[in-house]
């Protein structure tokens, strides 16, 4: 089978990781197919920003938990030592598909590396939120963005999760 298809086949969402952090050649690799995904008109409305620093994870983690109303201890982000956090420019009427591309990109790429990765949502609650906003304006990003998702990245531990079944009726052919 194509190498391609094997890995968007293949590719499962991983809940539970190694604490080791991926080297930063291979983070940049899954964030370069990330900035190669389609995009309406072309526009490349998304960015990433990639967070390998255990203090802003650990911050954006208990954002993401309280707006999840977990228990205190609870990680959203499941153990993962890295974050590739995707944004996409609000005044960009695709910004959300473009974003969502974006994150489907970087997971196939995870996974084709040999990692595992999962979409953590609550994005866009953090970034819609003061703190958020602060926390942009701490690393000098600027702009009106919309928080897409949390592509968590890392080395999975345990066995690879099983493939669920595809629902059945989910194709109509008009031929």
């Amino acid at each position: 089978m194509n190498t391609t298809l094997d890995d968007i086949l293949t590719r499962r969402s991983v809940r539970k990781f190694k604490p080791e952090l991926p080297d930063r050649e291979t983070l940049e690799q899954i964030i370069e197919a990330g900035l190669y995904a389609a995009s309406g008109h072309g526009m490349q409305s998304s960015i990433i920003v990639a967070i390998t620093d255990k203090k802003l994870r650990d911050r954006l983690m208990e954002m993401n938990r309280l707006i999840g109303g977990w228990q205190e201890g609870f990680d959203p982000f499941y153990g993962a030592p890295a974050v590739l956090l995707v944004l996409a420019d609000k005044s960009n009427p695709n910004h959300v598909y473009d974003g969502s591309l974006t994150m489907g990109n970087m997971m196939l790429a995870t996974h084709a590396l040999g990692l595992g990765s999962c979409w953590i949502n609550r994005a866009r609650e953090e970034f819609d939120s003061e703190e958020g906003k602060e926390i942009l304006h701490e690393l000098g990003i600027e702009g009106d963005w919309e928080g897409i998702g949390h592509c968590i990245v890392g080395f999975p531990e345990g066995d690879e999760p099983k493939p669920v079944p595809r629902k059945p009726g989910r194709v109509f052919w008009v031929e």
